[in-house]
């Protein structure tokens, strides 16, 4: 199994201290940078200090839960590209809708299969903090404007806070402007056919688009997919 870079730093969030235990003695033969909290108030509190590349975390913890945390964190600019894996009990499908809308990159039920929670890990930071090709294009339409190469957006001038699959969807979706693509094809294109996530997915994450950015730019084609216009109306 390939290793992935020394420089990945994984904060460990779980109340269970034999899972954090099994984890930590795993991840470190792995090469990995490794911080542990064992509740969503302590993993606040870690990811500022420690500025991890991935948070795994579990659901149900106790002082604050994994979601919650997870929300927090990544309504700060700051962790806006951070990865957050939950690694939970839990595995109706509620929750793990939750757990996207707080912002999620990935969820698996526990058991713990080992190696293939590795396997996922890796491909995870391999595929989503690896250095991007390089991009020159800017993408500008209308009072939109999207930099590929910076990972940075602004509507009418203002900066927008795009977490990182808001961004490459928004990115993907502009940079093919009207076509339509129902979900599969956006969960392949942008979350990648490694990660498995329901379809409401891409539903939460237009609807968190639609928040930021006029309507009219992402229509929705009932019973087909979205597609990104040119057009107002």
């Amino acid at each position: 199994m390939a290793q992935a870079s020394p420089a990945y730093k994984i904060l460990l969030v779980d109340d269970d201290a034999d899972i954090l235990e099994l984890l930590e003695y795993n991840l470190l033969k792995e090469n990995f940078l490794l911080a542990k909290a064992t509740n969503g108030k302590e993993a606040i509190a870690a990811a500022k200090t420690f500025q991890p590349h991935l948070i795994i975390m579990d659901v149900m913890m106790p002082e604050m839960d994994g979601i919650e945390a997870a929300r927090q964190i990544k309504s700060n600019p700051e962790f806006k590209n951070t990865l957050i894996l939950f690694l939970t009990a839990r595995g109706e499908e509620y929750t793990e809708i939750a757990a996207f809308e707080s912002g999620a990159t990935d969820y698996v039920v526990k058991p713990i299969k080992l190696r293939a929670l590795i396997s996922r890990i890796n491909a995870l930071l391999t595929r989503e903090v690896a250095v991007p090709e390089s991009k020159n294009d800017v993408i500008s339409i209308g009072d939109l404007v999207i930099d590929r190469v910076q990972y940075a957006a602004t509507f009418q001038g203002r900066a927008l806070i795009l977490p990182k699959k808001e961004f490459e969807l928004l990115s993907f979706l502009a940079k093919n402007p009207n076509k339509v693509f129902n979900r599969d094809e956006l969960l392949e294109k942008v979350w990648g056919s490694d990660v498995f996530v329901v379809e409401r997915t891409v539903d939460v994450h237009i609807r968190k688009l639609r928040e930021k950015i006029p309507e009219y730019y992402i229509k929705t084609l009932k019973g087909v997919g979205y597609l990104f216009s040119i057009d107002k109306a």
